[in-house]
């Protein structure tokens, strides 16, 4: 077994990848194995082989070995003494409190030998078969890199990496708070701009060895460094970086303390490099800057709406990106880009129809223009495309309306000099507070302008938008055609109490020439519950489903009662599917009833007050 091992590269840099034969140097290793004797008497018991990854600290790899075939597996995996299979799933259960395991086991010799490879994702106690990302069965031992790979993807090891990662930003959020007094505007800044650092190898490595008044300047020149290696155009730079100056001159993290000696910014560096950075590695498609944004504001005291903004749901961002159907010969906008989820979602989606490298780098660096007006969420979205890989050089700062801004992304052109209109929109308009600020559908019909003629725009707004009759709704539909509305779960944005809805147009073909009915659907329960601490979450795995059936109903306009239903309307008539659905009374529950009546109060008491604006 050393062999193989030695042949796969498990030897081969002992800082990436180690070791230990029956024994292990991490405490929190043998404090769970040291009542895993398989006797049953109780006492110390290791496996043959513990291998650990540092940059993946929550996964651990399990090999027991065994000589001869006949001892693989016993008939009920009750005997971990005598048999590979059963020994090492002991162990594996004594771990997965704590870990993801892999578990391996082995038996035979060279000539001939067998494997099995289970899965225990952390918290579980039942074993699963480890399996590959393209979904076949692991059957014989791969590098460890693959092994990760596969434990990574799977589901339940997903959900628990984001339950721990929800559960972290909020230990986080309150470390901000209480110890180095940062404000709300400071705290996604501070650890957005430690994300970007930590991708400079030489800041990861000797951030440490750095007295606590010296690092805040590091840290900064290091950010600095980053952004120009990007490509960003300098005068985007400086845009980008000046917000990340407060944090370099914040009093509280560069001064030593009893419990911190190295400071509070070296800690709020350990803890992320440590906690967070292993899982960008893994996940890419894993909006962390905007999911640690979110995760604070929901646990702000005093201050928690400084930046007045409520962060869009990454399911509903990934939604959009499916509900236009995003692809890699698409160019997507997102004028309200706030810290990019929008754009992110549709990258991760264009990806997916790529099919060489070139094309995917045409995606990043070509195909997605975000305009941001506030210098923080602009510094925001600049770096969530950064820890991407790409995407920044087309980020604005500015007004959408601003007229400069506006003639640039009409006149959009790849590196190439070729134009490259923008013909998907995706948008979070800032909610209206009061009635003098601009409606939401003003910034609807300024993200529509933009398109090229057949784009689709995709929107989500209040429901008030949609009931209430406006000089927006005219406006709008004298230029564009309405495709379909959606109505959305009532507490989708938990919880800030808005009612909305989705909105997807055709830009540049009048509503009148389009001459045809729109498609409303009911889109008001996404499964998701409300858990302490976590906020609305798919505790039960339903979204894929409920996802995967709405975005077919939408694509092919299917009817259903008490789901979807098709109606001609003008700007004077209300756009929500409740207004023109007949409900299947046959499948009515107590359920309905409920969700119905909680429906009208929220939608009496929030629907056309909205609180803040999105995204």
């Amino acid at each position: 077994m050393d062999e193989l091992l030695r042949k796969l590269g498990y030897y081969d840099d002992e800082d990436a990848i180690v070791v230990e034969k029956q024994q292990s140097t991490v405490q929190a290793i043998r404090t769970a194995l040291s009542k895993a004797s398989k006797t049953g008497k109780g006492g110390i018991g290791y496996p043959e082989f513990i291998i650990t990854a540092p940059f993946t600290p929550d996964i651990v790899v399990i090999i027991e070995c065994k000589a001869e075939t006949s001892k693989h597996e016993s008939k009920d995996r009750d005997k971990p003494a005598q048999y590979a299979v059963d020994g090492v799933l002991h162990y594996a259960r004594h771990l997965s409190p704590n870990y993801t395991v892999i578990a391996i086991a082995v038996s035979g010799d060279k000539k001939s030998s067998l494997f099995s490879f289970f899965l225990l994702p952390k918290g579980e106690s039942e074993p699963r078969d480890l399996v590959a990302p393209h979904g076949a069965s692991v059957e014989q031992l791969i590098p460890m890199d693959d092994l990760i790979r596969a434990a990574s993807f799977d589901p339940l090891v997903h959900h628990q990496r984001e339950r721990d990662l929800i559960l972290f930003s909020q230990e986080m959020h309150e470390f901000m708070r209480d110890e180095a007094e940062m404000s709300e505007q400071e705290k996604p800044l501070a650890v957005a701009g430690t994300l970007i650092a930590l991708g400079n190898e030489v800041f990861a490595k000797t951030y440490d060895a750095y007295p606590a008044h010296e690092l805040p300047a590091f840290w900064m020149q290091t950010i600095k460094t980053e952004v120009q290696k990007a490509n960003i155009p300098v005068p985007k730079v400086e845009n980008m970086t000046q917000p990340f100056t407060n944090i370099e001159v914040q009093p509280e993290l560069r001064k030593p303390t009893k419990g911190y000696p190295k400071g509070l910014l070296n800690e709020i560096v350990r803890l992320l490099a440590d906690r967070v950075l292993p899982f960008m590695t893994i996940y890419h498609d894993y909006d962390v800057v905007g999911q640690f944004y979110g995760e604070f504001l929901k646990y702000t005291g005093g201050d928690g709406k400084g930046l007045g903004i409520v962060l869009t749901p990454k399911h509903v961002t990934e939604l959009f990106a499916l509900i236009a159907n995003v692809t890699k010969d698409d160019v997507v906008v997102d004028p309200c880009a706030g810290t990019g989820g929008f754009l992110i979602s549709a990258m991760m989606r264009m990806a997916k129809t790529a099919t060489t490298q070139s094309e995917e780098l045409s995606i990043k660096r070509d195909r997605l223009i975000g305009i941001e007006q506030r210098p923080q969420m602009y510094a925001l979205a600049a770096s969530n495309m950064i820890l991407r890989g790409d995407g920044k050089a087309n980020l604005y700062q500015g007004s959408c309306f601003d007229n400069a801004i506006v003639k640039a992304v009409k006149e959009h052109r790849d590196s190439s000099n070729n134009p490259l209109r923008p013909n998907i929109g995706l948008i979070n308009p800032p909610y209206a507070k009061s009635k003098s600020d601009l409606s939401e559908l003003r910034f609807v019909e300024n993200m529509l302008d933009m398109l090229e003629k057949g784009g689709m725009g995709v929107a989500i707004v209040p429901v008030s938008c949609a009931t209430a009759n406006s000089v927006e709704k005219a406006n709008i539909m004298s230029k564009h055609t309405l495709e379909a509305v959606m109505s959305m779960p009532p507490e989708v944005f938990y919880p800030v109490g808005v009612v909305t809805c989705i909105m997807v147009f055709t830009a540049g073909v009048p509503h009148a020439v389009a001459n045809k009915k729109s498609w409303f659907g009911y889109w008001r329960d996404d499964e998701f519950v409300k858990i302490k601490n976590l906020g609305r979450v798919d505790r039960h795995s339903r979204w894929p489903q409920v996802r995967d059936r709405w975005i077919e109903a939408w694509r092919n306009r299917e009817v259903h009662p008490g789901e979807s239903v098709t109606a001609m309307v003008g700007p004077k008539d209300e756009w929500v599917a409740e207004a023109y659905m007949e409900t299947d009374y046959s499948n009515l529950t107590q359920k309905d009833l409920e969700r119905v009546l909680l429906d009208y109060a929220l939608f009496v008491l929030k629907g056309s007050q909205p609180e803040e604006d999105a995204e």
